[in-house]
C-alpha cells in the first residue's frame, strides 16, 4: 500500500489492500479502482460512506465558519465607515471654530504684547528718575 503524491490526500482515505486511489488529471475528483480478489466490497463502501459523512459534516462547519467570518467583516467594515464619517464630521467642526476663534485669539496675543510694552516702558521711565 504505497502511498502516490500525486493523489494528494486521497491516500489517506484508501483504507484497504483493496482499493487504491489513481489520479484524474485537471479534476478536483478521485477515482478508486477496486481490487475484487483481495476486496470486502460492503466492507469498502461502509467505510467510504462514514469517510464521506465526515467530509460533509467538515464542511457544513466550515460553510457556518465562512458566513459567521462574513458577518463580522460586513459588521466591521460599517463600523469603520462610520468611525470615518464621524471623525470628517468633527474635523470639519473643529476647523470651522478654529476660524471663527482663531481672529480673537490674535487679538487678545497683540493686546497682551501691546499691555507688556507699555508695562515695561512705564518700568524703564520710572526708574530713570
Amino acid at each position: 500500500m504505497a502511498a502516490n503524491s500525486s493523489n494528494g490526500g486521497a491516500a489517506l482515505y484508501r483504507s484497504r489492500q483493496g482499493l487504491s486511489t489513481r489520479p484524474v488529471a485537471g479534476s478536483d475528483e478521485i477515482q478508486l479502482r477496486i481490487d475484487p480478489m483481495q476486496a470486502d466490497f460492503d466492507d469498502e463502501i461502509s467505510c467510504l460512506r462514514s469517510q464521506v459523512r465526515q467530509l460533509r459534516n467538515v464542511a457544513q462547519e466550515i460553510e457556518t465558519e465562512a458566513k459567521f467570518q462574513k458577518n463580522f467583516l460586513d459588521q466591521l467594515q460599517m463600523t469603520v465607515i462610520k468611525a470615518q464619517a464621524g471623525v470628517k464630521n468633527n474635523i470639519r467642526k473643529l476647523n470651522k471654530s478654529i476660524i471663527r476663534n482663531g481672529g480673537n485669539h490674535v487679538v487678545h496675543v497683540v493686546l497682551f504684547a501691546l499691555f507688556c510694552f507699555f508695562v515695561v516702558y512705564m518700568w524703564s521711565k520710572f526708574s530713570r528718575r
